[in-house]
């Protein structure tokens, strides 16, 4: 796909069935009655600025709501929103991937 005159490096997408049971977002997201919505998932090599936001609305399903799950091997679990956590050595090796 090419994004901002730049082919992105390839990547795996699919739908996610069933939909995951997350909470609502504060602010609500606005109800579109014209437009179909669904929950993929994405598997990228990259990450550039506002990648799957781009992504997605060239391919005419706009972003609605992103929630990454995933660094690397280094799986994000029950960590809450806008919490942060410092990494250990292993948990910072899963990240970079060495």
């Amino acid at each position: 796909m090419i994004i901002q005159g730049r082919k992105t490096l390839p990547c795996r997408a699919w739908v996610i069935d069933p939909q995951p049971q997350i909470p609502p977002r504060e602010p609500p997201i606005r109800f579109r009655k014209n437009v179909p919505d669904c929950w993929i998932g994405l598997e990228l090599i990259e990450g550039k600025n506002r990648q799957v936001r781009r992504m997605t609305a060239a391919a005419g399903h706009p972003t609605l709501r992103l929630i990454r799950v995933r660094i690397g091997a280094f799986r994000l679990g029950n960590l809450s929103l806008g919490v942060w956590k410092r990494l250990d050595q292993e948990e910072r090796r899963l990240v970079l991937g060495g």
